[in-house]
């Protein structure tokens, strides 16, 4: 891991349909949610739900790094909708 990766969160690039993501995003702005947050969300539930012994220990420090992180920057951002 490059000394900057521990500054920043990971921004992976994934395929998925246009309409597909542009439709998650009225959506989830509807509910008043984060796509991103939404996501993160969805693969901490699913880690939690099918992680093994390694994938959860990973989990656990990926949760301290985002709290360290936090309190680094004075805390979680707000949740602002995205479109």
């Amino acid at each position: 891991m490059a000394p900057d990766d521990k500054d920043h969160t990971y921004s992976p690039k994934f395929r998925i349909p246009r309409r597909m993501w542009d439709a998650y995003g009225t959506a989830a702005n509807r509910q008043g949610i984060d796509r991103s947050a939404d996501l993160v969300d969805h693969v901490r539930d699913f880690l939690r739900q099918h992680g093994d012994e390694h994938e959860l220990a990973e989990l656990a420090a990926a949760e301290q790094e985002l709290a360290e992180r936090r309190a680094r920057k004075g805390g979680r951002p707000r949740k602002e909708p995205t479109a």
